[in-house]
């Protein structure tokens, strides 16, 4: 069986690696004996599609992480505190999990060591900070900065969650009308027009045409519509889509530089936690590395590439297209007091402040439009519906 290990080797960078061994254990041993430092190990025969694994999904790691962070400054011992957690927890998976982590911490194995081993529920980056408070002894600290991480990036998530529920609530009210005006009401005027005669205009004649069509093939149209919504559903859970959508949304000229800027900051929050937890800044660009899609994860390896050969941070960043006119002189700010870690942070800290006011105002904007796009679409065929109706009864005058 293959596994594929992301590690960290002796001159402190993130390499991967495939290796053939018969289970997972021996594929971390034989890491080790490589001196290898594992953040990640994945079976090379993972479930695809509806039926993968959603242990990430399923394990609250930020629950963890603050239950593990409160009762460690209570002054319990880390697997006193990881038992107690397993103790109260009432899931079988989720306790079997914990129960697993309390064996390799009995058994001497370091926590960041134990945690690897489940790559589905502890990300490279979580890792990764335990592995440099380990170094340190301050756990608690580190528990503490990633929890502070989680939460920012919560709040702008929800930030635009709850920005997006009107819109498309309102969307789809406004398609569900038209539907039942097209499905249900059209129909019926146009038994109504061709009861009339004469000239009526052209548009209620395209309505009349509709009708007919509706009336005469309405279980396909229904059949049709519904296999449509399925299949687009179908679409928006594929794993590619949000990579596409993100691709089509940064074509956009204000949305684009907007997308651009929330994906620097989350790149500048994990990195400058990072930093500030010990790691290497070299490990820790490439750890890093996923964060950021498309042609901004060139820029960074690129940028990684710069600094590995002597390049400063601030100037390797700014060559290659990962800074913003603000950020670019913090960080050369933070490279002159030597504090590159808590001045990304910082950075972060801005740029959360500035997504959010454009948040508020983009959505301000765009519910007013969105109301009057749907208002004039059912407004006009209301007024198409009635137009003959009305010139009847002008006609009787």
């Amino acid at each position: 069986m293959q596994f594929e290990i992301r590690s960290i080797d002796k001159a402190s960078s993130v390499s991967t690696l495939t290796l053939d061994a018969p289970n997972r254990e021996a594929a971390m041993q034989m890491a080790i004996e490589r001196g290898l430092r594992i953040l990640s190990i994945e079976s090379g025969q993972k479930l695809s599609g509806l039926f993968q694994r959603k242990s990430s999904k399923d394990f609250p790691l930020g629950q963890f992480s603050q239950e593990l962070l409160t009762l460690l400054d209570a002054g319990l011992a880390l697997v006193e505190s990881i038992e107690t957690l397993s103790e109260k927890e009432h899931r079988p998976e989720r306790r079997d999990l914990l129960n697993r982590l309390v064996a390799d911490l009995y058994r001497g194995a370091a926590l960041s060591r134990a945690l690897s081993q489940f790559p589905d529920v502890f990300p490279p980056l979580y890792v990764a900070t335990v592995r440099a408070s380990e170094r340190t002894g301050g756990l608690s600290e580190a528990l503490g900065k990633y929890v502070a991480y989680q939460s920012q990036l919560d709040i702008v998530k929800k930030k635009v969650v709850s920005a997006s529920i009107y819109p498309i609530v309102l969307a789809v009210a406004g398609l569900l009308v038209i539907g039942f005006l097209m499905g249900y009401v059209v129909p019926r005027f146009a038994r109504i027009f061709e009861d009339l005669g004469g000239d009526i205009p052209w548009m209620s004649r395209l309505l009349i045409q509709w009708g007919h069509l509706a009336r005469d093939y309405g279980g396909t149209l229904l059949v049709g519509s519904l296999a449509l919504v399925g299949a687009a559903g179908f679409w928006l859970t594929r794993p590619g889509t949000p990579a596409q959508v993100l691709q089509w949304l940064q074509k956009l000229p204000s949305i684009g530089e907007r997308l651009r800027v929330y994906q620097l900051t989350r790149f500048y929050r994990s990195l400058g936690m990072l930093l500030r937890g010990g790691m290497p800044a070299v490990a820790s660009l490439e750890l890093v590395t996923g964060l950021l899609p498309g042609a901004l994860n060139q820029r960074l390896v690129s940028a990684t590439q710069l600094i590995r050969e002597g390049t400063t941070m601030s100037v390797a960043m700014e060559n290659c297209g990962l800074t913003t006119p603000v950020s670019a002189r913090m960080l050369r700010v933070g490279e002159r007091t030597g504090q590159m870690g808590e001045m990304m942070e910082r950075i972060a800290l801005f740029y959360d402040s500035e997504i959010s006011q454009w948040i508020d105002w983009f959505v301000r904007l765009f519910e007013p439009l969105l109301m009057a796009f749907i208002g004039l679409v059912i407004g006009f065929i209301v007024v198409v519906m009635y137009f003959p109706i009305f010139e009847l009864a002008g006609s009787i005058r």
